[in-house]
């Protein structure tokens, strides 16, 4: 009865429309619903700063025995196409209708929630001070997390309910990512009757990135190029040129050391072909890596074990709102809970996955009492 109340709750979760900017609708669920199982629910002022279509929300959950206090996190907003999500039920998993995503990142996280919720009181099974967070905008920046106080939770550890792929998995390690905007000045010339008037950017922009480590540097570190933008006619030499780009690595100095190598090859070729490069950088996210030592990773290998799955610890190329929380003091590892295919029309999860999953956190409550 209980797996069927999950998936139950997992489809009304997803026919709710909350992609990136627009979670409104969907965080004033989630607010009233967990006021309704009881949890004193906190929400910040942070759109006015986010412009998100959300504030963050952190619900509450009084413990009934002495416990270490621990929180749990997963983001409300999902990618698009995510409007008009029909999930159908089929072979043991669940999907969309084919037409948009499943919404499963991160659905299935709350979900799973709200279920442990109802579990822990239903059968009135001990725990401590439960937190839950619940922030907008992670698919588009992390943005949400970002402008979290985190001095609100009891809570030093945590547990982010966020990544693909079958329950047993513990991202240990995430990397920094740092975008980079590079504006590239030339000078403007006729291109047939005199271009050796002109400075062309787009040449300035190509010889530099032509000198640039790109792809993959090592096993922890990757660079990309992603958009270039500029020029106006054939017969113009192009006199600015925008060129967008990435770096990304575990090792939070591995990745500015990149930045910086990047940067530089865009200002030497300036300098030497007599044009001129500004370039800007967003760091969007902070690198982490955990260890064998840290209670996160303990806490999970044991509620792994205990719903009889293999434990792995990964080292992911992406970011996720674990990267914002270490980055704040909050040591946070994100679990693995089943989906699959995300940001895609034929994302699923396994229904057994769902419950898998909701067994493991139900482990992770009890494993912290004293």
């Amino acid at each position: 009865m209980s797996q069927e109340r999950l998936i139950n709750t997992f489809i009304e979760l997803v026919k709710i429309d909350s992609e990136s900017k627009n979670e409104g609708r969907f965080q004033q669920f989630l607010k009233e619903r967990f006021a309704q199982l009881g949890l004193e629910t906190i929400e910040d002022q942070s759109m006015e700063k986010t412009g998100l279509g959300a504030n963050n929300l952190l619900c509450r959950l009084p413990g009934i025995v002495e416990a270490e206090p621990i929180f749990f996190s997963c983001h409300v907003d999902t990618v698009t196409p995510g409007v008009g999500i029909s999930p159908i039920i089929k072979e043991d998993a669940i999907f969309s209708d084919g037409t948009t995503i499943l919404g499963a990142d991160d659905k299935a996280g709350i979900a799973i929630m709200i279920e442990v919720i109802e579990r822990l009181k239903e059968q009135k099974l001990p725990h401590g001070v439960l937190e839950f967070v619940l922030s907008p905008g992670e698919e588009i920046g992390l943005v949400g997390a970002n402008a979290f106080d985190v001095s609100q939770l009891e809570s030093d550890i945590g547990f982010v309910l966020d990544n693909g792929g079958p329950v047993g998995s513990i991202t240990v390690a995430s990397p920094t990512l740092v975008g980079i905007e590079t504006t590239i000045k030339g000078k403007t010339a006729h291109a047939g009757l005199e271009p050796e008037k002109g400075v062309s950017a787009i040449t300035i922009a190509a010889k530099a990135i032509s000198k640039m480590r790109l792809g993959r540097i090592n096993s922890e570190t990757t660079a990309n190029i992603g958009s270039i933008h500029g020029g106006t006619a054939t017969n113009i030499v192009a006199d600015e040129v925008k060129v967008t780009a990435e770096a990304r690595a575990i090792s939070h100095s591995e990745c500015e050391s990149q930045v910086s190598h990047m940067i530089d090859q865009f200002s030497e070729s300036a300098n030497v072909l007599g044009g001129e490069a500004r370039s800007v950088t967003d760091v969007k996210s902070v690198g982490y890596r955990l260890t064998d030592d840290h209670r996160t990773v303990r806490l999970a290998t044991q509620a792994i074990m205990a719903v009889d799955r293999l434990v792995t610890y990964d080292v992911s190329g992406g970011g996720s709102d674990a990267n914002v929380f270490n980055a704040k003091g909050k040591e946070t590892a994100n679990l693995s809970i089943g989906y699959e295919k995300i940001h895609t029309v034929n994302e699923y999860i396994p229904t057994k996955e769902l419950e898998t999953a909701t067994n493991m956190v139900l482990h992770l409550v009890s494993t912290v009492i004293k």
